[in-house]
């Protein structure tokens, strides 16, 4: 790898649903910290927005629930970059807000596949190309709700329970070879996303959002919301050599959440 002060130059990483939200505060990181990038999402716009800020990039329209479109895409990336180094899971959907016998199976099917096999397809993928890099790694982005009970959100906690354990035992399973796998655990992450959340909630047990959201806000020990670019600041952390020891963890970035 190539040493210029910018501590991720010459790596390359693949980022998924990396042109907007959170997966789009690790790419502008990333991309700032000199590391080339491909992003991929669902949304035309978002990826439209990506290539006009950072025309250097490589962003395309799939979906994560399409195996042969993630397929073809690290084909193409792993063409293009001559290997990778670096893969951040970032798809994900907020699934379903209801009790669990009021849940339609299709919305929880649609919630696993998206947020848990999404990421079994991407690290299948990127595997052999990790192994042969210098600074192999893997982040899994998983939730709080991957360590709280969530109730009213079984699908979504579900997934990302799953997603703390397919990082540990992927650590596990790739340390040999030099790879470090670890998931991120964000809080409660201000912006349109978590204002959904918000109300959805809110009219599933019959309040306000600024109730709801006060409720929410009572649970973190910090009584704040954290940022995109805070988890971003975590994700350069853990794939650059300054993380190089930290393997098999599961890291909470949220103000402490005590409860959900």
């Amino acid at each position: 790898m190539e040493t210029t002060g910018k501590p991720l130059s010459g790596h390359r990483a693949v980022i998924s649903a990396g042109a907007a939200g959170i997966g789009r505060a690790i790419a502008d990181a990333l991309i700032e910290a000199g590391a080339k990038v491909a992003v991929f999402d669902v949304s035309q716009d978002a990826v439209d927005a990506m290539k006009a800020s950072h025309p250097e990039a490589v962003a395309r329209v799939v979906d994560v629930s399409d195996r042969k479109g993630v397929e073809a895409f690290f084909g193409e990336v792993t063409e293009a970059f001559g290997g990778l180094d670096i893969l951040v899971n970032n798809a994900g959907i907020a699934g379903p807000t209801a009790k669990v016998e009021d849940i339609d199976p299709a919305a929880w099917d649609a919630t696993i596949a998206i947020n848990l096999t999404g990421q079994f397809d991407c690290a299948r993928m990127a595997a052999p190309h990790l192994k042969a890099s210098a600074n192999g790694a893997i982040i899994n982005i998983a939730s709080v709700a991957g360590r709280l009970g969530y109730a009213n959100r079984t699908p979504y906690a579900a997934s990302k329970w799953a997603i703390v354990g397919f990082t540990k035992s992927l650590a596990i399973e790739m340390g040999a070879d030099g790879v470090r796998v670890n998931a991120i655990l964000p809080g409660i992450v201000e912006g349109p996303r978590m204002d959904g959340v918000i109300q959805a909630r809110a009219d599933a047990v019959g309040t306000s959002f600024d109730e709801m959201r006060d409720e929410y806000l009572g649970k973190i020990s910090l009584r704040r919301m954290v940022s995109m670019e805070d988890v971003a600041s975590m994700a350069l952390f853990l794939c650059s050599p300054a993380g190089g020891n930290i393997s098999g963890q599961a890291l909470s970035v949220c103000g402490n959440v005590e409860t959900l």
